[in-house]
């Protein structure tokens, strides 16, 4: 214990510090959370700070003879709610104490875990259903999973799962419901979310006829919309706004590269790891939507400012992922939400305004550079790795000079 705990604190330290961290109910823990401390590369004088606050709460839990198996949300609120008292909330503390309890909980250990609920129940199996029989990737699962739980708690409020309860009714009202709270786009997904789940019900027997025929479509035209996209100044200003004199910088230029130059999504790119390139062929591994794999050449650009990151400024850590968060914990980027705000910081920090400021962005306008420099839809196809044709097809709306060219009159028009 103490050899971890040295990695933190050195002999100068108050031996009382070290004491309340060896004895007490949270004694055995705080050695494995030292431990991950250290391997997920936080600073010393962080780690002081977490390990001196999970002190005092180890302090206050053998104080009032709390076992390290009585520890739940509850137990820290009151601790929370005590410290208060005497000192002023510094920012970190709810995280290190949230990161302990996570820690506490996934070890199965110590904590006593609170039994599933019946919607919870469903909704796991719901989620296991579209992973492996599906195929589904994560990104579809997390959209999906909040959305049938929501369907759930509303329609069954006792947490049965009885399907002769459920009405077409109930389903019309929930999608309407829910139509008037959010965007149009995510109405759609609120659609084939509930639809996914209604024959999920079917195929594990728990409804007897198809429900998913219930679920009222919601408009959302095809092609009704022109893919925003930035003009090719502007995309440039954005990703030389990168200082590459810095660690972060380099690993943000690097990153925008992809985006803009080989149009990866957000989720492809936070999926990237080490394995995938391949530098002797000058190939990267882009794992797409569900199981899909593509190979891709790395342009020179790209793969310079890949090779200077992983190089120069990409910190040592246990994790395969390419791009690592620059602070700790020192591990992959959480999801493509994550990629979206870098991508909107850039633009801020450009002065480039848009309406649309994720990182899908980069693809449009990548799509859009193309079209305008002769590449035919297919070719565009090829490279964002469509499935279907009319997912290109949009952006043939950006080509204005060509339309005009087939447009026909106005009736009535005169000559």
């Amino acid at each position: 214990m103490e050899i971890l705990l040295h990695r933190f604190f050195n002999s100068r330290t108050d031996p009382r510090t070290l004491d309340v961290l060896t004895r007490g109910p949270l004694a055995p823990h705080l050695q494995a959370y030292a431990q991950r401390l250290h391997d997920d590369g936080y600073a010393t004088q962080s780690g002081q700070v977490q390990l001196r606050l999970l002190g005092h709460f180890n302090e206050w839990l053998e104080r009032r003879s709390i076992a390290a198996a009585d520890i739940d949300s509850s137990t820290v609120a009151r601790y929370v709610r005590a410290r208060r008292k005497t000192r002023k909330p510094r920012r970190g503390d709810a995280a290190a104490l949230g990161r302990l309890l996570k820690m506490l909980r996934r070890g199965h250990a110590e904590t006593r875990s609170s039994p599933l609920t019946a919607v919870q129940i469903v909704v796991q199996q719901f989620q296991q259903y579209l992973r492996e029989e599906r195929g589904l990737s994560e990104a579809t699962i997390t959209h999906y999973t909040p959305i049938v739980a929501a369907f759930l708690r509303e329609c069954l409020p006792t947490g049965v799962l009885d399907g002769h309860r459920l009405s077409a009714s109930d389903i019309a009202g929930f999608v309407q419901r829910q139509a008037h709270r959010i965007t149009t786009k995510h109405a759609a997904t609120v659609v084939t979310a509930l639809r996914s789940f209604l024959r999920y019900l079917l195929y594990r027997g728990a409804i007897d006829r198809d429900l998913a025929a219930c679920v009222p479509t919601i408009a959302t035209w095809s092609l009704s919309t022109v893919p925003k996209f930035l003009p090719a100044e502007q995309l440039q200003r954005v990703v030389d706004g990168c200082d590459r004199d810095t660690a972060r910088g380099k690993r943000d230029y690097a990153l925008l590269l992809l985006l803009a130059r080989l149009g990866l999504r957000a989720g492809e790119v936070v999926a990237l790891t080490l394995d995938d390139l391949d530098w002797d062929a000058g190939v990267i591994t882009v794992r797409g939507k569900r199981t899909r794999v593509a190979q891709m050449p790395v342009p020179g650009e790209v793969g310079a400012a890949l090779a200077d990151y992983i190089r120069h400024a990409r910190p040592p850590c246990t994790s395969r992922r390419v791009f690592i968060r620059a602070r700790a914990p020192l591990v992959g980027f959480a999801s493509s939400v994550a990629i979206s705000s870098l991508v909107d910081r850039a633009l801020k920090k450009a002065g480039v305004e848009s309406t649309c400021r994720g990182a899908h962005l980069f693809r449009h306008s990548l799509a859009t550079h193309m079209l305008k420099h002769g590449a035919s839809l297919p070719e565009i196809g090829d490279l964002l790795r469509h499935r279907h044709p009319d997912t290109t097809a949009i952006y043939a709306k950006v080509d204005l000079v060509a339309l005009r060219s087939i447009a026909l009159p106005w009736p009535g028009r005169c000559p």
